[in-house]
């Protein structure tokens, strides 16, 4: 009986051992969420890592999923016992809201060949605008229609500059509240097509939002 139950410990000892052997990058996590500041140009989170197996781990290959993502890394090869990371930049550029990227890593570790690291952003909006279309149908009144813009609270923005990409449109700007305001667009007339793109700009020089003015035919839709 002595002689079953050591040889049933040599033999779990041997698997452990096994299993050691095989064990290769640790990660402390495969996800981050990422809340960057108002205005931020980059959203930046670290993936570190730790060999655990008592092999050398060689880095084949980091891509990304699109290329406003890049990904780096320090060292090509992790020795045993070894810890690293892997540094996600995320390019937040016009984006606004949740942005989903992945970083695939490849490796000769032959028990995790690949491990999918992700990376989520949520970027805040700075200027929400109600609605960001405006347009009037083919020979109705060339009245002014409006545009609520609502200013995040970090932005401090106390007011905003329009430009329209056609001189066929004006615009003016009053304040509605706080971090409010409420832009006015006029066509000069609605005898034919015409649309422009309004860029809405605060003046602290934070990111502009765009809106677009139409004027169309009675058969073309306003979509």
């Amino acid at each position: 009986m002595k002689i079953k139950s050591l040889e049933l410990l040599v033999i779990l000892s041997v698997l452990a051992l096994a299993d050691t052997c095989r064990a290769g990058l640790q990660w402390e996590q495969t996800q981050i969420e990422l809340h960057p500041a108002p205005g931020a140009a980059t959203a930046v989170g670290s993936f570190k890592y730790k060999n655990t197996g008592s092999n050398v781990i060689h880095f084949k290959s980091i891509t990304t999923s699109c290329g406003c993502t890049t990904a780096a890394r320090k060292k090509d090869d992790v020795a045993p016992g070894e810890t690293g990371e892997i540094t996600a930049t995320f390019k937040v550029g016009a984006s606004t809201g949740v942005q989903q990227k992945t970083v695939r890593v490849e490796t000769d570790d032959a028990a995790t060949p690949v491990t999918i690291l992700a990376l989520r952003a949520v970027i805040p909006q700075m200027l929400e605008l109600r609605p960001s279309f405006v347009y009037w149908e083919n020979s109705e009144p060339a009245k002014p229609k409006t545009i609520m813009v609502k200013a995040a609270k970090e932005l401090r923005a106390t007011s905003l500059k329009v430009s329209s990409s056609s001189n066929e449109f004006v615009t003016s700007v009053s304040s509605a509240g706080q971090n409010e305001f409420k832009i006015e667009v006029q066509p000069h007339d609605t005898s034919h097509p015409v649309s422009a793109v309004l860029t809405v700009q605060p003046d602290n020089g934070g990111k502009p939002a765009y809106a677009t003015a139409r004027v169309v035919n009675p058969t073309i839709s306003a979509q």
